[in-house]
Parts: C-alpha cells; structure tokens; sequence
C-alpha cells in the first residue's frame, strides 16, 4: 500500500474517531454519575426517613471507591428507614424527571435515563440481595418483619419500570441510527456533574 492510498484509508478512520468523541464522553461519564449520583439519592431517603422518625443520624458514607452506606446512633424504627432508601432512591428521581419533562428542560431524556437507573439499581439490590444480605438492606427489612415476597414484589415492579424508562432512548447517546451524533453541551455537562459529584464525595469522606 503506497503512502497516499494508506492515508487515505486512515483519514476515514480518524474522522469517524474524532466525531464519536462527545459520544465517549457523555456515555463514559454520564453512566459512573448515575451510579455515584444514584448513591445519594438513596442515602438521602434513608436519612430522610431517619429524621421523620426521631432517628439520630450519625454518619453517612459516601466515596467513589466504596458501597455508600448510612450509620444511626438511634434508630426508633428501624423497617421505615431502611425502605426509605429504596423508596425515596427510586420516587426523587421520578419526580425530577416528571418536572424535567413538564418545564421541557432541556436534556430531558439525561433525568429519563437517571431514574431509570435508579429503579433498575434499586429493583435488582431489594428484589435479589436479600439472597446474600449480610446485614445490607434487605436484610434489615427480613429482621425487622418485611416479607421475602414483599422484596421481591418491588423488585418485579421497580426493575421493568426502568428498563422501560430506557426504552427507545438510546439515539440520544448515539447509538442505533444516531450514528455517534451527541449532544456536544450534554457531553460537557455530563462530565463536569461526574467531576463534581466525585470531588464532592472525596471532600466530604476527609471530613
């Protein structure tokens, strides 16, 4: 292959590269934020609840590296605050995303994937974990007096809700017909709420 005939096969490529780059970047970023953001949400609905029931909150973990968690030195009812989690984890996101969609906020479809993570994240960890609980969630629901079945109910209504959130979505993150075409501004975005979010835990984890 001479030198022009090879570069005019890797000028195509590069192209093609250099065009999927915002499309790297939004996917790349956008799915660890959800994950991290989707932490904190799910903390907020245990401390939340902690408070609506005269519980003591004592500390709450959160670090990119780690499984968040929330720790009460007092803990009146402990079945109401261990659902808050999930619950309010799952109904927040929900409520952003119906807001987003009323006001026609621009990069809907960002809060649309969001809390369809949320309800897959929280559906597979209380509709499954109590199998292997080890002191996690469902199984402080299972000591304190919530059925196996009532688990595995929320699980079976959470789980397909945010698959279907998901559903026909996914031009939007360039794939299928999208071809790699994002939304530079989205890209952006994503990325500095990852930043964000990751600065924010590691400051608040030193504290």
């Amino acid at each position: 292959m001479t030198q022009v005939e090879n570069s005019r096969t890797v000028a195509p490529a590069l192209a093609s590269f250099s065009k999927r780059i915002p499309q790297f970047i939004l996917i790349g970023t956008f799915v660890p934020f959800c994950w991290l953001a989707m932490q904190v949400v799910h903390e907020l609905g245990h401390v939340l609840l902690a408070w609506a029931t005269k519980g003591e909150v004592t500390k709450v973990e959160l670090h990119p590296l780690i499984m968040s968690r929330t720790d009460l030195a007092e803990n009146p009812h402990p079945l109401a605050v261990v659902w808050g989690g999930p619950l309010l984890g799952s109904l927040i996101p929900l409520i952003a995303f119906g807001a987003a969609s009323i006001s026609r906020a621009p990069g809907v479809y960002l809060f649309r994937f969001f809390a369809g993570f949320c309800l897959v994240a929280n559906g597979v960890y209380i509709g499954t974990g109590w199998l292997i609980a080890n002191g996690a969630d469902p199984g402080v629901m299972i000591e304190n007096g919530s059925p196996t079945w009532l688990l595995v109910a929320f699980g079976l209504l959470t789980f397909p809700a945010g698959l279907y959130l998901w559903h026909r979505q996914g031009h939007h993150f360039g794939l299928a017909e999208a071809n790699g075409y994002v939304s530079k501004l989205a890209a952006a975005v994503s990325g500095a709420l990852l930043i964000t979010l990751v600065v924010f835990e590691l400051i608040r984890n030193q504290r």
